[in-house]
């Protein structure tokens, strides 16, 4: 995994508040995650950044308008952001 690797995966996995235990397993696993998000998450995120409303995402992803609500407040939450703009910024970064 080299060192690099498993201080980013430590901190992923410790950012949010997760355990020690639960962290040494995300970086044991071995397992590439584009950070805390799940795989549903990143594809919110990603319509997001391109300026989709929660009516949108939901329409593009076929879940209903409260799910994608959910799924955007799971972003900000698990990010610690407090707005779109910032989920928009972020992905701008990772991209």
């Amino acid at each position: 995994m080299g060192d690099d690797r498993y201080v980013e995966a430590f901190t992923i996995g410790t950012g949010n508040g997760v355990s020690l235990s639960s962290a040494a397993e995300y970086v044991l696993s071995g397992r590439d995650r584009s950070g805390p998000l799940t795989k549903r998450e990143l594809q919110v995120a990603d319509l997001v950044a391109q300026g989709a409303t929660n009516k949108e995402i939901a329409g593009r992803l076929n879940i209903s308008r409260r799910t994608a609500e959910v799924h955007v407040d799971h972003i900000l939450r698990k990010l610690k952001f407090a707005s779109r703009a910032q989920i928009a910024a972020w992905v701008a970064e990772k991209n």
